[in-house]
């Protein structure tokens, strides 16, 4: 049987990668979770009328929202479709819902 001051001693040894593990996940796992629920939320909120920026640079305005993918106008009548994972920023948003059947009519 370990003494009293032989088990101190072990646990003082695992001590320093207790408060490693500690560290790392406040300042990396934690942040680095919530940027991603924020990100998934993002894609989830997006419409038909708002423009994005892509992972690629691209920025486009959305024209049909789908389960997994979107159809971005990148140019006047070049329509893109997109998987919706790639969308890296929502720019503006608008209030026309993602099924809302309306045509928008372009003044």
């Amino acid at each position: 049987m370990p003494t009293e001051a032989g088990l101190m001693g072990t646990i003082m040894q695992f001590l320093p990668f207790v408060a490693i593990f500690v560290l790392f996940y406040f300042l990396l796992i934690r942040p680095q979770q919530k940027r991603a629920k924020e990100h998934a939320a993002l894609i989830a909120a997006v419409k038909r009328g708002d423009t994005i920026v892509l992972s690629s640079g691209l920025i486009g305005k959305v024209t049909r929202v789908e389960e997994a993918e979107v159809n971005v106008e990148i140019a006047p009548s070049v329509n893109v479709r997109v998987v919706k994972g790639m969308i890296a920023e929502v720019r503006n948003r608008t209030a026309i819902a993602a099924n809302d059947t309306k045509a928008v009519t372009k003044a």
